[in-house]
């Protein structure tokens, strides 16, 4: 059983920590020390419960439905890159660059956007339940399986927010803020073309 778990755990942090838009929006949250926690909850509890579905077996009646899958994948390229032009902006807004400078986002909208982040992205879906819920289902201990893949999600998450938020200090200054919200805007626009061009 623990080999089970070993093996889900690996082979999730090796889907996970692959740089993507929801790692981007945990990495901007953390540095901005804002909603860490919530966003950080949010991100692992939906992976559980994707893996979960998986390991139950949605993810066979998914591939079975790949216009679902299309749809997703149009509405959340749409959603990627009207994100990017919002961090585009604020990378060419000198005035704007310091987070002490901003009103911190309500939390609402803040967990809207994470949803957003989880649920329009069908890499998420294609990670966790098609790939690690088709893996675990061939696996003895299939549950066990999937709490290693879930707890692995949990780990990299909280890692993700807690380092950035203790980046935050150092990566107060303007120029570095700019650097961040680029990056953010690059990778939104990356993401996007790629669920486009699959």
């Amino acid at each position: 059983m623990a080999g089970s778990a070993v093996a889900g755990f690996s082979l999730a942090i090796a889907l996970i920590a692959a740089i993507g838009a929801q790692n981007a929006f945990v990495l901007r949250q953390g540095l901005r020390r804002e909603h860490v926690v919530p966003v950080v909850a949010v991100c692992a509890a939906s992976d559980a419960l994707l893996i979960s579905l998986g390991i139950a077996g949605m993810g066979t009646a998914t591939a079975e439905h790949p216009a679902v899958l299309t749809a997703v994948r149009w509405l959340g390229a749409a959603f990627l890159l009207g994100y990017a032009a919002l961090a585009a902006r604020r990378a060419l807004r000198p005035g704007a660059l310091s987070p002490a400078d901003r009103p911190p986002a309500p939390l609402g909208a803040t967990l809207l956007a994470c949803l957003a982040f989880t649920y329009l992205n069908p890499h998420v879906y294609l990670d966790t339940v098609l790939l690690l819920g088709g893996v675990a289902r061939q696996q003895p201990h299939h549950w066990v399986f999937g709490a290693g893949a879930a707890l692995a999600s949990a780990v990299w998450f909280t890692v993700l927010g807690v380092a950035a938020h203790r980046l935050a200090p150092v990566l107060a200054r303007p120029a570095a803020w700019r650097l961040v919200d680029a990056t953010v805007a690059l990778v939104m626009v990356a993401v996007a073309v790629a669920l486009l061009s699959g």
